[in-house]
């Protein structure tokens, strides 16, 4: 049940991200799509492992999405 499930939330995103990277390619570049998406994928997974699971966010974790913070704002400056 839980493959079904997982499968299940996976084909709707998917759905919403191939639309979604189609409109968004005249705005933004490939990499900065990518970008995006990880940082979304990122701040879910952070709130549901504080919510759901019930794990601590610790500052190890807090200083290397940090850092992809700085990534981002390589990728999106334009130099």
């Amino acid at each position: 049940m839980a493959i079904v499930v997982s499968w299940g939330i996976a084909f709707f995103e998917y759905c919403l991200q191939v639309p979604a990277n189609r409109i968004g390619h005249y705005e933004f570049t490939a990499a900065q799509l990518k970008t995006i998406q990880e940082v979304i994928t990122l701040v879910v997974f952070c709130v549901f492992s504080v919510l759901y699971l019930k794990e601590p966010l610790k500052w190890n974790y807090v200083a290397g999405f940090s850092m992809m913070v700085g990534a981002v704002f390589i990728i999106f400056y334009e130099w």
